[in-house]
């Protein structure tokens, strides 16, 4: 424990000029009478710890004590800093590990880049949930981290359907998309890979055997690959549809992106009026209902007839709405005052 205390101080002393030990107390969760027998320990051990009395006083290292990473530009040490994810790390259960990376790094830079940490994270902020949707982090997300990170096989029970199954996984890597954690795992041994939402599993038991990493094996391009054929598999019905001008700008906002881009580049062109017809395919019309219905008076279905009837519906019940409030605010009228009268 003492031990990662000292590194931790050379370290904090090497990325700053110099420390009071108040500020060395704090950043090491100490007292500062602590903090002075460490560096009483430093110095004994042959680390050039320097001691300014006086009330501007501190710690510092004398003698150019630093290893440095040299030949890094400013632009690269920029981006090394940009390159962790604060809430996915904290999350997993590394943000203690992240943090002292952090401080090797910064502590080893020259000092014309010691500040690339914080302009870096003055200009770039990675926010990963959707809009109005409260983020909730899996219980069992970094017991399914340390065993990615050990290469070990789990044990993993996880709801489907209205049951539970058990599997025994060789857990790959870990992917957090739009606020949800998934796994990419192979069953064991030698099955196929796939994809797991961690959200659903009831028990993760990570054992001590360490399973044979496939090097081939690309998370990236498996996960883009598996995310497109998912998203391709929920499109199993078709609507035509046509937009005004209006609609096809608000298409890609309103229905899933690939479906819009799909539909738009097998579209003809714009009618006498402006507007173009294309078939959109979809989840299914209840989904299409929902999700066209944001486009309003931009947009008008043409098939399948069921669907087209409901929009005909929405509609005669919207001008009905609309009227009946409109004649009810027409046939209100004030109310005169009469003469007051003494009792």
């Amino acid at each position: 424990m003492r031990a990662a205390r000292l590194i931790k101080m050379v370290l904090l002393l090497q990325s700053r000029p110099s420390m009071t030990a108040a500020e060395l107390a704090r950043e090491l969760e100490v007292s500062e009478r602590t903090v002075t027998r460490d560096a009483q320990a430093l110095s004994e051990a042959g680390v050039p710890v320097y001691a300014d009395r006086g009330r501007a006083g501190g710690y510092r290292l004398i003698g150019g004590y630093r290893t440095r990473l040299t030949g890094l530009h400013r632009s690269e040490a920029e981006a090394l800093f940009l390159s962790g994810v604060p809430g996915a790390l904290r999350e997993m259960g590394l943000q203690d590990a992240a943090s002292a990376a952090r401080l090797k790094v910064s502590a080893a830079l020259l000092p014309s880049l010691r500040d690339a940490s914080r302009t870096a994270a003055q200009r770039f902020h990675l926010d990963a949930p959707n809009w109005f949707k409260e983020p909730e982090t899996p219980e069992l997300l970094p017991v399914v981290a340390d065993a990615v990170w050990d290469d070990r096989r789990i044990t993993a029970r996880y709801r489907r359907g209205e049951g539970e199954v058990e599997r025994e996984l060789e857990p790959y890597g870990l992917v957090l998309k739009a606020g949800v954690w998934y796994l990419c795992a192979r069953a064991a041994p030698h099955g196929s890979h796939r994809v797991y939402r961690i959200d659903r599993f009831t028990a993760v038991e990570a054992g001590a055997e360490r399973f044979t990493r496939d090097e081939e094996f690309d998370l990236p391009g498996f996960w883009e690959e598996r995310a497109e054929q998912f998203a391709r598999s929920i499109l199993r019905a078709e609507v035509v549809v046509r937009l005004s001008a209006a609609g096809v700008r608000r298409l890609l906002y309103a229905v899933d992106p690939l479906s819009a881009r799909e539909a738009l580049q097998g579209a003809g062109a714009p009618d006498a009026d402006g507007w173009v017809t294309l078939t959109l395919p979809v989840e299914s019309e209840e989904v299409a209902h929902t999700q066209l219905t944001a486009l309003g008076p931009e947009v008008e279905v043409l098939a399948p007839e069921g669907l087209r009837e409901r929009f005909a519906q929405d509609a005669a019940r919207l001008a009905d709405l609309y009227r009946r409030q409109q004649s009810a605010a027409l046939h209100v009228r004030p109310i005169r005052p009469g003469p007051m009268l003494d009792p």
